[in-house]
């Protein structure tokens, strides 16, 4: 790459100099250290930046401003040495001799490229903040580049109690670091021993998502600060093309309701195994076009040295700031241009390998345990970064100024601490035994006195198309779709809280960013297998911070699949899936809550229970189609709480309904076998999660209990028979305690059957219909009691 093609001008570089002569110390600092160089128009922007703050009243003179500069520098150094040790090494030497075969991993691992990038990048977000006096919040999308975020967090001691306990910032504790990281020590209870990770995990200090699934940080960053916060993001252009939506960032943020937001584009010009599209498309020329047409400001910097950070952060608030103040004061419409950091490095930079596509992972030729050669190039290279330990002790007191400035430890920024409850619950208006309503109709009635009664909490409702279809016809008018040319007599507000886009990652990712807020997603159920990814991160994350005993507090996220399979015969088997409920019923069930609402009263319980819980996802799969209420209201909460409930009893069949028209099935299958002389009983089984074989003792806590267990499904039955929405051997395989085993145990549900049909024939087309049903029963029956007396037959 040639950086100076970022802007070192003859006239950038006669200001560069003026400003050496002048200022000894200032000299001293540009000079730069071990492999951190300052170009001349980084040097230009930090003098102009320091003025800055001295006018502004921060410092009293250059030397102090420049004082955190120096000290980023140090830290810059010293973090990406041990960054290099811990992919390679199993010990440090803080004298900085080189290290012996003996010293080194038999099979080290690491993303060494992308972490060796982003330490100065991370340590340009903490220096920033110590210069500001203000910790702003941070998001790292390529999560696989941890080690640069735990090892400053070490150098800073930035860490959590468990961390704190564990790497002192002394050579026992960073010897114990480097060993830890990929170590593969497990306890016995099958927990990793090491509170470190190959990504971002609750352990790292400050970390808000793993950043495995690539892509979903640039959907997520614009809804994630509040008015009055500030948030860097940092992310990756090997993950550029992931995930559509990254783009449409202007056309989201609105200084009323985000904080500034500072997207940091890391562009190393490397994935895996080939260059990245950015590059192949053209570089950093192509990617500026790129994002000037879709609305951003783009800024390039030198994205090998963390003042180039520090002073891209501030430019970038100063830029996104000026045009929030002119957006208030009537002078400028939105779009507002979203200052976007271009951060030009190389691969790897600092270390042996730096721009090749080794450098990805571990960039020596061969294993520096057993390959002279290798061993060779680990030792040079770290030498060139080695920083004495009394160095690297004053730089970390230099920017350790939390305490004199009263503000929070980057662990602890203000997204990663969001402590939200709602201030009213309303009570939904319930409906009396029997009454037709649409259920997604009682869930938005609901949602509307939800948003009306909580008016300090920001709301994302998150819409991949058709809300009014989807009957949420309330919400629509109350909170609108966001756009920035309204159109007349539509439902459309500049200010809309309602995130439409023909694309589910984008919208789901808007509720989950919103985590300081009131969020919802609606979606037909066959397309909610899109936004799967995005949701199975966020519940992965949230059940590790709930075992490190650092539960998520953000609201619970409701995720509606509607326009389901059972009612979506008019579009085809593409629209007829219901595989969004089987898959999260797969992750631990206390943080994934699969719900079947069997009609709008349960609907909105649900929906209202959900909101009074934090850390969770509920995947509530909710008809749209008018029915009949089958609960009343204290049977609905019932069923909420006990995750089942039984409609009525009997000795010979228990019909178990997981769904509203399945829960219509078991009736009809009722009442005509009781005319035969089968005494049939019907349980509306709602949360499957909670009857399962607990996976351990987390998930054992959210099981119904003992108790209710037996007294729902008893085992002296005759015939236990499954009435399911979604495919019978899912619900099965969740449901095993629950089975009485082959000969005792019947279950229908979709059997990848459908078509251009309406509900009966879907019913009918999977043998799920009431007829099927019951022939299906009696023939068991009759083998059951052959030999006994003989069952009438159904005319």
């Amino acid at each position: 790459m040639d950086f100076h093609s970022i802007g070192d001008s003859h006239r950038v570089q006669q200001r560069a100099a003026q400003y050496r002569r002048r200022y000894p110390k200032f000299a001293n600092w540009a000079q730069g250290r071990g492999v951190v160089e300052h170009m001349d128009l980084t040097q230009v922007r930090v003098f102009d930046l320091c003025q800055e703050l001295i006018c502004s009243g921060r410092y009293d003179t250059l030397d102090d401003a420049l004082a955190i500069f120096d000290a980023a520098d140090t830290l810059t150094n010293a973090a990406m040495w041990l960054v290099a040790h811990m992919t390679y090494a199993n010990k440090v030497d803080l004298s900085g001799q080189p290290l012996a075969a003996t010293d080194f991993k038999e099979n080290p691992q690491g993303h060494t490229g992308g972490s060796l990038n982003m330490v100065p990048a991370y340590i340009g977000y903490t220096a920033a903040n110590s210069l500001a006096g203000t910790t702003r919040s941070w998001l790292m999308g390529q999560g696989h580049c941890v080690a640069a975020i735990d090892s400053v967090n070490t150098l800073l001691q930035n860490l959590h109690p468990e961390q704190e306990a564990r790497y002192s910032l002394d050579e026992d504790g960073l010897t114990r670091l480097v060993s830890d990281f990929y170590s593969y020590a497990i306890n016995p209870d099958g927990t990793p021993e090491a509170p470190l990770g190959s990504h971002v995990n609750p352990h790292t200090g400050g970390g808000l998502i793993e950043g495995g699934y690539l892509g979903f940080a640039e959907l997520q960053y614009t809804h994630m600060p509040l008015p009055g916060e500030r948030l860097v993001a940092f992310l990756s252009d090997g993950a550029f093309e992931e995930q559509r939506g990254s783009d449409w960032a202007s056309r989201w943020w609105r200084a009323e309701d985000c904080g500034l937001v500072t997207p940091v584009m890391i562009a190393n010009g490397r994935r895996i195994d080939q260059r990245s599209t950015i590059f192949l498309q053209g570089g950093t020329d192509w990617f500026q076009q790129h994002l000037e047409l879709n609305g951003f400001h783009s800024i390039v910097i030198d994205g090998r040295d963390p003042a180039a950070f520090i002073w891209g952060i501030f430019e970038a608030e100063s830029r996104l700031q000026a045009c929030s103040d002119q957006v208030r004061a009537g002078t400028m419409e939105y779009p507002v241009r979203l200052p976007y950091l271009i951060a030009e490095t190389i691969k790897g930079y600092g270390f042996y390998g730096a721009g090749s596509n080794a450098a990805h992972g571990t960039p020596l030729p061969a294993i520096p345990k057993f390959d002279d050669v290798s061993r060779r190039y680990f030792n040079d290279s770290v030498a060139r970064l080695f920083i004495p330990e009394t160095e690297v002790h004053r730089a970390k007191d230099v920017l350790a100024t939390h305490n004199a400035d009263r503000r929070s430890a980057e662990k602890d920024h203000p997204l990663s601490c969001r402590e939200v409850v709602l201030q009213a619950v309303p009570e939904p208006q319930w409906l009396q035994m029997g009454e037709q309503s649409s259920p997604m109709a009682a869930v938005d009635q609901l949602f509307v006195a939800l948003v009306k009664a909580n008016p300090a909490l920001r709301v994302r409702l998150g819409n991949p198309d058709e809300l009014r279809s989807n009957q949420m016809n309330q919400t629509l008018d109350l909170l609108k779709h966001r756009a920035l040319a309204p159109e007349s007599g539509l439902a459309e507000s500049l200010h809309g809280s309602v995130i439409t886009a023909l694309n589910e990652e984008a919208v789901v990712s808007a509720a989950l960013g919103n985590k300081g807020g009131l969020n919802l997603v609606v979606s037909y159920e066959a397309f909610a297998m899109k936004m799967v990814g995005a949701l199975r991160q966020e519940i992965i994350f949230a059940r590790h911070q709930k075992r490190v005993g650092r539960p998520a507090c953000w609201l619970s996220v409701p995720v509606i699949a509607t326009s389901h399979l059972w009612e979506n015969g008019k579009n085809e088997q593409s629209h007829q899936d219901p595989a969004f409920g089987d898959v999260l019923m797969g992750e631990m069930n206390d943080i994934a809550r699969v719900v079947y609402p069997p009609d709008s009263n349960s609907a909105m319980a649900c929906l209202s229970a959900c909101y009074q819980t934090q850390g969770q996802v509920w995947a509530m799969t909710i008809p749209k189609g008018r029915l009949p209420a089958a609960l009343d209201s204290l049977q609905a909460e019932q069923l909420v709480r006990d995750g089942a409930v039984a409609l009525s009893e009997g000795v010979d069949v228990q019909l178990v309904a997981v769904g509203a028209y399945q829960r219509q099935v078991c009736q009809a299958v009722a009442a005509d076998l009781s005319q035969q002389g089968i005494s049939c009983g019907i349980v509306c089984l709602l949360e499957p999660g909670r009857f399962r074989d607990p996976r351990d003792g987390v998930e054992a806590e959210h099981q119904s209990s003992s108790q209710t267990k037996a007294t729902l499904f008893p085992s002296d039955i005759k015939l236990r028979v499954f009435v399911c929405h979604m495919r019978p051997e899912t619900l099965l395989g969740v449901c095993r305690p629950l089975d009485l085993g082959r000969d005792r145990t019947l279950a229908f549900g979709y059997a990848n059957h459908g078509g251009t049909l309406d509900t009966a024939g879907l019913l009918l087309a999977n043998g799920s219909d009431p007829q099927s049903v019951k022939q299906a029963i009696v023939s068991r029956l009759d083998t059951l009691d052959s030999g006994h007396a003989t069952r009438p037959q159904l005319t």
